[in-house]
């Protein structure tokens, strides 16, 4: 049997005949801060662009497993828009770790009393549901209104 000259060039330069899967080096990979005004948004489309940033589902190096996500700055989060009787029919649920300690609260309630929670939630079932998530879930800043601390870092807005 013989090989063909090609192959056998390629073995000669030290290159194997087998392509490579590229898989970015934590160095290689710079996250930008991106900017999301959620006001009059609706909570599940917004959910879900935010989650693409956060796993860098955009970006040419997106490899799974591998943080290659932006950090994402949400501003206005208590001025979002539901369909359809959402506000009083969908609810959260926590429990107080007691017998009978099941507590639930309204979208209504929830956003007049913790807005950042409701986005915060719906980012957080779009995501992995393992310590890589959670990581991804640190790269998620919420605010009610409109200001946040992270000028310093001249977030650009999410297209």
């Amino acid at each position: 049997m013989t090989i063909g000259r090609e192959i056998l060039g390629r073995l000669a330069q030290g290159r194997s005949s087998v392509q490579k899967s590229y898989y970015p080096k934590p160095g290689e990979v710079e996250s930008q801060w991106l900017l999301v005004d959620a006001q009059d948004e609706n909570l599940g489309r917004l959910a879900t662009r935010i989650a693409r940033a956060l796993l860098g589902k955009d970006k040419p190096q997106f490899t799974p497993g591998v943080d290659v996500g932006d950090f994402v700055v949400v501003v206005n989060a208590g001025k979002i828009t539901v369909t359809g009787n959402r506000l009083d029919d969908k609810f959260y649920y926590r429990h107080s770790g007691y017998p009978g300690g099941l507590k639930r609260i309204s979208l209504r309630d929830q956003l007049n009393r913790f807005p950042d929670r409701v986005i915060r939630a719906a980012v957080r079932g779009m995501l992995p549901h393992n310590r890589y998530g959670r990581k991804l879930m640190k790269k998620l800043k919420v605010y009610a209104g409109p200001d946040h601390p992270h000028e310093a870092q001249q977030p650009r807005p999410l297209a």
